[in-house]
């Protein structure tokens, strides 16, 4: 296969490509970032409060939901994948660039409680087939699916801080073993590498930020011991449950949806900006800890988590947990950033469990969750162990990915995603599309 001139075309192309799709990806992203900033923290500053009252996720998010509905009905792609179908293997065509691009634009900045990894890896996906149709370069299906994964690995390193998260997260997602696994991954792992230098010199040179997840534990690392082992598998249990239903529900709101899009996007949209009104009424906390990816909540609360109550994390693990259900179905993002805080919210609740502690809850309920919502327990164990930046914790994390993954598989699978762009008739339950190993596939 390496001495395959086509197949060494390909890796060139990739490399290539890496550049301007990862800087494409830089600004699309660094976009989004200032976009939420200005919405959720420039803009009550100016009229004069502090945080954003209780009431400013329900015009944000109604907004959102309208756009969203638009987007779905007249535009080819219909926005990108639904996130209740969890993520999917680059598969977006040139043509579905703008309707991407503007969902995202309309969810993730105004509210929705998703990330920015299904956008980003539709546009990187998008851009590497508009850039081989520029050059005129000859397409088969295969080289087609190399293209789309180095596409999609150049756009997802800025928002990991780490370029091989990426590869990792495309190898479960394609799910492809062998020979073709191999062909697969190196043009995304160079292509991934390019567009992580790219992020790192565009960061420094323009000063802005595109919002990359990390996390610096406020606390000590303990050593592990019997007890953290033994509540780390409970407690992937309990989230592993918790996780199917919301994904659950989130499947039953992309049915309710598929039907009038506009109208019903709208009412799931206004409904998660409920939640984060409710949150912010009963815990007088800022309503961007449920209307938003989580990205910047859980920094914060691994760096002092004692500064939640019980209470506090109480709510938010409910009404978070209520819009992005809400927002699984309706709206366009990724699954992954809601579901690591919500596990994180639920491990920090639990760390005073006699023999648990708050470092180790914390690694268990963001592994669990992750390998729960994403159906990808390898992905979801490494991005954990990087984002906790040592591996004292590393038996602790694949234990819970593990557990939390065959918690969810074991369950009853659910309602199947309808298509996009399709009505709610075109999937039934039991069909193939309930059974996908797309991460979240239910």
């Amino acid at each position: 296969m390496l001495r395959d001139p086509a197949y060494l075309k390909a890796l060139v192309f990739s490399a290539l490509i890496g550049v301007p799709v990862s800087l494409l990806a830089f600004w699309f992203l660094a976009a989004l970032h200032q976009l939420e900033h200005a919405l959720w923290a420039d803009l009550p500053d100016a009229l004069g409060w502090d945080t954003p009252p209780w009431w400013w996720p329900l015009p944000l998010l109604a907004v959102a939901g309208v756009c969203v509905g638009l987007v779905v009905r007249h535009l080819p792609g219909a926005g990108g994948h639904v996130p209740a179908a969890g993520l999917h293997a680059p598969g977006m065509s040139a043509s579905a660039l703008p309707g991407v691009v503007l969902a995202a634009f309309a969810s993730l900045p105004l509210g929705a409680t998703l990330g920015p990894e299904a956008p980003l890896i539709a546009f990187g996906g998008g851009l590497a087939m508009l850039f081989a149709r520029l050059a005129r370069a000859p397409t088969t299906p295969q080289s087609a699916a190399l293209l789309g994964a180095a596409g999609a690995a150049a756009a997802l390193p800025a928002i990991f801080g780490n370029p091989l998260i990426g590869a990792v997260i495309l190898i479960e997602v394609a799910g492809v073993g062998g020979p073709r696994l191999f062909a697969v991954m190196l043009p995304a792992l160079l292509s991934s590498g390019v567009g992580s230098l790219v992020f790192t010199g565009f960061g420094r040179w323009t000063g802005l930020s595109t919002g990359g997840l990390s996390l610096r534990l406020g606390v000590p690392t303990p050593h592990i011991d019997a007890g953290d082992v033994v509540w780390s598998v409970l407690l992937a249990v309990a989230i592993g449950f918790a996780v199917h239903l919301v994904m659950n529900t989130g499947r039953l709101a992309a049915v309710f949806v598929a039907g009038r899009p506009v109208t019903r996007t709208a009412l799931c949209a206004l409904g998660a900006g409920v939640c984060g009104a409710v949150y912010t009424l009963v815990t007088d906390r800022n309503p961007a800890d449920v209307a938003s990816s989580g990205q910047a909540t859980l920094a914060g609360l691994a760096q002092d988590p004692h500064a939640w109550g019980v209470g506090a994390l109480i709510a938010v693990l409910l009404c978070k947990g209520a819009a992005y259900a809400l927002c699984l179905g309706s709206l366009r993002g990724g699954p992954i950033f809601p579901a690591l805080f919500l596990g994180a919210a639920a491990g920090v609740l639990l760390a005073p469990l006699p023999g648990l502690g708050v470092v180790p809850g914390l690694a268990a309920g963001m592994a669990a969750a992750g390998g729960a919502a994403l159906r990808l327990p390898v992905s979801s164990a490494v991005l954990v162990v990087l984002l906790l930046g040592q591996a004292e914790m590393t038996p602790v994390v694949l234990l819970a990915a593990v557990v939390g993954f065959a918690t969810v598989e074991l369950l009853p699978p659910g309602r199947a995603v309808p298509p996009v762009g399709k009505p709610a008739e075109a999937a039934a339950p039991g069909a193939p599309e309930a059974r996908t190993r797309t991460a979240g596939g239910g």
